[in-house]
């Protein structure tokens, strides 16, 4: 039996009254779940379009200005180097969101393909990928990350390729069990019965009806690589300055911290606190909602 023909009444009555509003996406989730995705669909704005949008250039100095607060059109003062904090902050929202982004699609993509493919072919094949998998799990993410700016260069690209890597087994456990229980659901050997080809199954089918399991994953995913690749940059293996970035923008603000003037780390700081908490409020509601669905 497909997820879809599952019967309503495995449902409560209060969550079916509650699945019923809002996005097909959201349903279920709540108040504070439709608030956490107005909070990420905002910063995914902000990441899209902040470097456009930004009053001043980013990486105009003017030591003059060091450590200046307000003053006219610069609503939130100037950082160390004499750049406007405000036009750094939107344009530093881009590798700051777009990173861990390309981090959970490619973990997420791995995990699935591989989730699935042991699932559905068992035995040998599942045995030596889940051996491989044991293997990753030695590694720390963050720890491979650093390791892979070190030895490749440091900047963005390895740090994410080495996180998506790294990722890559925890979604592939959580998700084969998922896949090894649709596997055994009867709409599964209906459809073998009728002639489908393996991929067809796996593709239209048994990974469609994952999807929200899968959702739920990669929420939860990305406030993860989110606060990696800020501690990377917060390194300095990460986005390299002068480039505007949160993780950046935490490392360089020290010195202000030390002279009395946060504003440059507080600010970043608290946009990479406000966007993980609003994913990991809603990977969470989303993780209760596929599991009642999957009852």
């Amino acid at each position: 039996m497909s997820l879809v023909e599952l019967p309503t009444t495995a449902v409560p009555p209060a969550r079916r009254r509650l699945a019923g509003r809002g996005l097909p996406l959201l349903r279920g989730t709540g108040l504070v779940g439709h608030l956490c995705a107005i909070v990420l669909l905002g910063a995914l704005l902000v990441a899209v379009f902040g470097a456009a949008i930004a009053p001043h250039d980013p990486d105009l100095t003017n030591l003059s200005f060091a450590f200046v607060g307000r003053f006219q059109d610069h609503y939130l003062g100037f950082d160390s180097q004499g750049r406007d904090l405000l036009s750094r902050l939107l344009a530093g929202a881009r590798t700051s969101i777009l990173g861990p982004l390309v981090v959970v699609l490619l973990s997420m993509l791995f995990g699935t393909v591989l989730a699935i493919a042991t699932a559905w072919k068992g035995g040998r094949f599942d045995t030596i990928v889940s051996a491989a998998l044991d293997v990753l799990f030695a590694f720390p993410a963050i720890v491979l990350a650093i390791i892979a700016s070190v030895v490749i260069e440091p900047g963005l690209k390895a740090a994410s390729l080495a996180l998506s890597v790294a990722y890559t087994p925890y979604i592939a456990r959580v998700l084969r069990s998922a896949a090894l229980r649709e596997r055994s659901r009867d709409y599964i050997a209906a459809l073998e019965v009728q002639g489908l080809r393996a991929w067809v199954i796996c593709v239209r089918h048994l990974g469609r009806n994952m999807l929200p399991i899968i959702v739920a994953q990669g929420t939860i995913l990305f406030g993860y690589a989110m606060v990696d690749l800020a501690a990377i940059s917060f390194l300095g293996l990460g986005v390299q300055p002068p480039q505007a970035d949160w993780g950046v923008m935490v490392a360089t603000g020290q010195s202000g911290v030390l002279q009395g003037y946060p504003m440059e780390s507080l600010c970043a700081g608290l946009c990479i606190v406000v966007v993980v908490i609003a994913v990991n409020l809603l990977g969470e509601r989303l993780s209760d909602r596929s599991t009642l669905v999957t009852r």
